[in-house]
């Protein structure tokens, strides 16, 4: 999207190795893949303090989806993701 900077970046964050484990292994599968042209970047950290954002910042797209943003960015990245990966995402 048009939004950059560190305020926007997408966090996974683990509770145990396992988890990061995991992560981690996602993210690498998904970048081998090269079903996106740039690698994923999503940070793995561990869980420490989280504050949560602003009522008006959760469930974004599911609130939002006919506004521009979402459908000019979101929507064709989901439909990328439903389409490369259908069998993996729950029904």
């Amino acid at each position: 999207g048009g939004d950059v900077g560190t305020q926007y970046r997408s966090a996974v964050f683990y509770h145990n190795p396992e988890q990061e484990k995991i992560a981690r292994q996602v993210i690498q599968e998904f970048n081998e893949s090269k079903v996106w042209k740039k690698p994923i970047v999503t940070e793995v950290v561990s869980y420490r303090d989280f504050y949560k954002a602003e009522d008006y910042h959760q469930d974004y797209y599911a609130k939002n989806s006919r506004q521009p943003y979402c459908r000019v960015v979101i929507e064709p990245k989901i439909a990328k993701l439903r389409e490369h990966y259908r069998e993996k995402l729950k029904q």
